[in-house]
């Protein structure tokens, strides 16, 4: 085998690594990425029963029901609302008229969540609920940007 032959096939070999690694590191980002989504958004997109997604928007008032350690309520957007079930604790500071995002699934029109996050103090807003809030036109607070959460 000649040199440039040998040169030849180190190259393929090693472009193949390559493709092979970027190929596993964007397969791991794709499980682990998580959307976020106001209730209309949520509605109006068709998402497979098992897709893991984050819903966000104002605890709907009158809605928040808790029975054992299970709750059910209704995040709105003030334009649509979805009904969230939550087993588990929740957040302090999680109430009515309440910004909060929950991540989990959305099956038969009904938000599974497995996790709930709720605002720090009484400016903080996720700034995807802040955006979606002024997006429709519903934005109660200042024209000051949101606090970032803790690190």
């Amino acid at each position: 085998m000649t040199r440039k032959r040998q040169r030849l096939y180190i190259l393929l070999a090693a472009m193949l690594a390559l493709a092979g690694s970027a190929a596993l590191i964007l397969s791991s980002f794709r499980e682990n990425l998580v959307f976020f989504y106001t209730p209309t958004e949520a509605l109006a997109k068709s998402l497979a029963p098992d897709a893991k997604i984050r819903i966000g928007g104002l605890v709907e008032n009158g809605t928040v029901v808790k029975t054992g350690d299970a709750v059910t309520f209704r995040i709105t957007d003030l334009k649509n609302e979805i009904a969230v079930s939550y087993r588990g604790a929740l957040p302090d500071l999680f109430r009515e008229g309440q910004g909060v995002v929950a991540e989990g699934s959305l099956r038969g029109g009904r938000f599974e969540a497995v996790e709930i996050l709720a605002k720090h103090d009484e400016r903080y807003m996720p700034p995807e609920v802040a955006a979606a809030l002024k997006k429709s036109g519903r934005w109660r607070g200042g024209d000051q940007p949101a606090k970032p959460g803790p690190p």
